[in-house]
């Protein structure tokens, strides 16, 4: 191999081993969103996964299930946001805003 693609491949393998950390790490961040003043909040973890929702007895309304549906909606909608764009931060520091494709930051 040419010298310049052997540090193209170790720069390649410390990028891919530095991705890999944050991902670890996403999984211990934690982002919150809430709505309805505080009714609904959703917890979610930076890998996007779902860690809690909590709902004020407030929004329990027998007559408007539609209304605590839709808040529940929009609260898992913004940590959903809130956590994408904190892994999107965090690997565009990994990867110097490579722009790569699909998805992967």
């Amino acid at each position: 191999m040419k010298p310049n693609m052997q540090n193209m491949m170790k720069q390649a393998q410390r990028m891919q081993a530095e991705m890999a950390r944050v991902q670890e790490e996403l999984a211990d961040e934690r982002v919150e969103a809430s709505v309805g003043g505080g009714a609904v909040k959703v917890v979610m973890t930076g890998a996007l996964t779902v860690d809690s929702v909590a709902i004020d007895a407030s929004a329990l309304d027998p007559d408007d299930i539609a209304m605590l549906e839709d808040m529940v909606a929009a609260a898992v909608n913004e940590a959903l946001r809130q956590a994408q764009d904190l892994a999107g931060r965090k690997m565009s520091a990994v990867t110097g805003g490579l722009g790569l494709p699909g998805g992967l930051f």
